[in-house]
């Protein structure tokens, strides 16, 4: 259940971890290296897995009388992978939108839908469209707004090496993109009870 696509081929991933191990020069008969390709096979499975799941499994609909404000989420933790450097970027997702025809889902689901898209070999920017982009598939609603901030593993402990900086990207659809006071109070909304 969940595996919409080509599914995960742990032998290969073993294999491919071994040849990377045999490239950096490392034995491969030590103690302590004999099951790492195993293990980093799991573990790309367990970090990866977003890759095989189905949307519409993660965004349940549910009718709710006379609601039609704004619904945010925000604070939501992720870890990704950069699909560049195959290196970990890691932040928080804040998403909101607003039903339409009374149409909403459960606040777990915005949890679990940023969960699943970070759960892939990504970049941030294709990260804040799927999300954007499946809630809008799947729900239909007046508008969303997703917004995420991450630190790039890629860029803080390799090239330019500076830690602690962050990447904001942002996507807005529907009334959202239309109303400039409705973005305001989104925008406002997420970053209430910020520090000053």
């Amino acid at each position: 259940k969940g595996e919409i696509r080509v599914a995960f081929d742990k032998q290969k991933v073993q294999k491919a971890i071994r040849m990377l191990l045999e490239g950096l020069g490392e034995d491969l008969d030590s103690e302590s290296l004999c099951e790492t390709p195993e293990r980093v096979a799991e573990t790309y499975r367990e970090i990866l897995r977003g890759k095989w799941q189905d949307p519409s499994e993660v965004i349940k609909v549910f009718e709710e009388e006379d609601y039609d404000e704004i619904v945010l989420l925000k604070d939501i933790p992720f870890y990704s992978m950069c699909e560049h450097h195959l290196l970990p970027f890691h932040g928080e997702a804040h998403v909101a939108y607003v039903p339409k025809g009374n149409r909403i889902t459960g606040i777990s689901k915005l949890a679990r839908l940023v969960e699943m898209h970070a759960r892939r070999l990504q970049v941030q920017e294709r990260l804040t469209t799927d999300i954007a982009d499946t809630l809008v598939e799947h729900l239909d609603p007046e508008g969303v707004v997703v917004v995420v901030n991450a630190e790039h593993l890629c860029m803080t402990m390799r090239g330019v090496r500076k830690p602690g900086s962050k990447t904001v990207t942002s996507v807005v659809r529907g009334l959202f993109r239309e109303d400039d006071a409705a973005r305001a109070e989104a925008m406002d909304l997420i970053d209430a009870g910020r520090p000053e």
